[in-house]
């Protein structure tokens, strides 16, 4: 795959939420973005209100036909890509087309080494955030096990 056109962030040591509402701007402006060790991503707060938050959407089901119910991986890239997608009008086409140009890395793959990355404006997370749980560690609380057909670490 060809990074040249790419707009490249890494994702060690941000902010979840702030970096994802970044990127889906990015994404809607027509820019084409990956994201490297999505693994590393910090969500701020409590670990034991994230991960029940994300245990009950994981759970939802419909009565009626549970097949139609939501879909959220347990995977860091995939969860990453859930998050940014919520922040794009997906239904529609020019958001249909934004998601398309996103590409999230657990870690960081070998075509993109060389980049130059984009920089993203943050603080030590230790002097700001008590608790904090990265995306990896959620991944590994929600049942995810590295290793069963994963392709990027």
């Amino acid at each position: 795959m060809d990074f040249n056109d790419f707009n490249v962030y890494n994702a060690k040591d941000q902010i979840l939420g702030r970096l994802a509402s970044r990127v889906a701007k990015e994404l809607l402006s027509g820019k084409k973005v990956a994201v490297v060790n999505a693994r590393y991503a910090v969500i701020t707060g409590s670990k034991g209100a994230i991960v029940s938050k994300y245990r009950t959407r994981l759970n939802l089901q419909e009565k009626e036909n549970p097949e139609h119910s939501p879909y959220w991986s347990r995977r860091p890239d995939m969860l990453f890509k859930r998050i940014v997608r919520g922040m794009l009008p997906y239904r529609k086409p020019h958001g249909k087309s934004a998601y398309k140009r996103l590409r999230v890395f657990q870690l960081m793959p070998e075509g993109l080494k060389g980049f130059k990355q984009e920089a993203t404006e943050s603080k030590d997370l230790k002097d700001i955030y008590v608790n904090h749980i990265t995306l990896g560690e959620l991944s590994k609380l929600l049942g995810y096990e590295k290793g069963n057909g994963d392709i990027n670490g």
